[in-house]
């Protein structure tokens, strides 16, 4: 099981360019093998300047798109043109700039009156598109997290059903707390992954990221991604790593 791996940057743009190098990178070695990648993006506001990042000449003109299948992480229950809506916010950033991008991209359909058809239905679709990994779920090359102030992770909040779900790739979740119910992939997923980054920013997130990285185990969603075969890194940037010990501040 992989240990985490944090790596500390000056601020946010800093950390979305290593994240976009990373990227960069996975999508060019699947090319090179002549093999598709799937990544899974998040909504929040800390990713959308690594998504900007990405439809840049820089970058748009260097990632070989058409090998990389791209998946939402979770949604919310909103239509795809509400101001909550991940889909919303990815298309902006990216996907409305990058035709190749969008091309290959595979949307939650969170709209759906029956929240059930809807999982199970991108739950096929990712079935259909990734290999599966050693014990079955299908594998991921990279998923990128983010992290609640709360410790949810993708909508994996505190005290919901989901955070116990074994044996399904996708589902619907209530989240008491809010009174919205979203859809997410579930932790068999994201473990299953060949490599997940969490991107963390700003000192809002700094007492909760201390509590993940150095606190007792089981403290929060978080803190269960733990990918069993693959690689899992922390992107956070300095106002966030403000409480980590010095330990982990040597390790950026």
């Amino acid at each position: 099981m992989a240990a985490a791996d944090v790596r500390i940057f000056p601020a946010l743009k800093e950390l979305s360019e290593s994240a976009a190098e990373r990227i960069s990178e996975i999508a060019e070695g699947a090319a090179a093998q002549g093999k598709n990648a799937a990544v899974a993006l998040s909504g929040g506001g800390t990713p959308r300047a690594l998504y900007e990042l990405l439809s840049t000449g820089r970058f748009a003109r260097r990632i070989p798109w058409d090998r990389l299948q791209i998946f939402q992480v979770d949604e919310r229950v909103v239509p795809p043109d509400d101001a909550q809506s991940n889909y919303r916010m990815i298309r902006q950033a990216l996907l409305d700039r990058v035709p190749e991008a969008a091309a290959h991209f595979h949307r939650i359909a969170a709209e759906r009156q029956d929240l059930e058809w809807a999982a199970n239905e991108y739950a096929e679709e990712i079935r259909a598109e990734l290999s599966p990994s050693p014990n079955g779920w299908p594998r991921f090359e990279l998923i990128l997290l983010g992290m609640g102030d709360d410790g949810h992770t993708a909508s994996l909040f505190p005290s919901t059903h989901a955070l116990d779900e074994a044996g399904r790739v996708v589902v619907p979740n209530f989240v008491p707390r809010l009174g919205v119910s979203r859809v997410t992939l579930t932790f068999p997923v994201l473990n299953a992954a060949a490599e997940v980054i969490f991107l963390v920013a700003g000192a809002k997130k700094a007492p909760r990221l201390k509590d993940v990285i150095e606190g007792p185990p089981g403290s929060c969603p978080a803190q269960r991604v733990r990918p069993v075969s693959g690689r899992l890194s922390w992107y956070v940037d300095e106002a966030a790593a403000e409480l980590l010990s010095g330990r982990q501040r040597k390790g950026s």
